[in-house]
């Protein structure tokens, strides 16, 4: 199965056309959340924070409560129809959200290997390093997470867009297969 990641203006095509099992919604404190109906009643996570490493005055950054919500919600998902993590502009939080969550389906598999996928995947993902070092810790992988993070991101650039394209991320991850194809939904 797949983690379906997109900015806020792709979220409505995608619930329209691949029917996600469960959504996430990564925004600002202040941003109104898409409203899905009472088909996802249960079924869609609010996280409200802002896309910072380190919070100034009027800002939210990553906490545990939202790693801790984060990981609660992935473990109901049952994998039948695709996961959809999303944030505003979809190279953010909702990529960090991706990698924790293909972090948390594959225990044994290498931190390094999945952000190397996530990152040949979606070049322009800049995953927020603080949510992403906030789930290190609750999943018990000493910094390899950041670590990874920071290893594959080592001297990118920030992306001259508004905003990223939707793209997949496989769920399920074979150690030491090759890389897939950037896959656009």
């Amino acid at each position: 199965m797949i983690i379906l990641v997109s900015p806020l203006s792709q979220v409505p095509h995608l619930v329209a056309s691949r029917a996600p099992e469960r959504i996430v919604s990564v925004l600002d404190p202040d941003a109104v959340f898409p409203d899905f109906g009472s088909a996802y009643s249960g079924r869609h996570l609010r996280l409200r924070l802002h896309d910072v490493y380190v919070a100034s005055a009027g800002q939210v950054a990553a906490a545990t409560e939202h790693v801790d919500d984060l990981l609660a919600f992935f473990a109901q998902w049952r994998r039948r129809e695709p996961l959809l993590i999303h944030c505003r502009a979809g190279i953010g939080r909702s990529p960090a959200a991706a990698f924790i969550a293909a972090c948390f389906y594959n225990p044994g598999v290498d931190e390094l290997e999945v952000a190397r996928i996530l990152r040949r995947i979606s070049p322009i993902s800049r995953p927020n390093e603080s949510l992403i070092a906030l789930a290190d810790v609750a999943l018990g992988r000493g910094g390899r997470m950041t670590e990874a993070i920071v290893e594959t991101g080592r001297g990118l650039a920030w992306p001259d867009v508004d905003e990223g394209r939707p793209f997949e991320l496989p769920a399920i991850i074979k150690p030491n297969n090759a890389l897939p194809q950037t896959q656009q939904p």
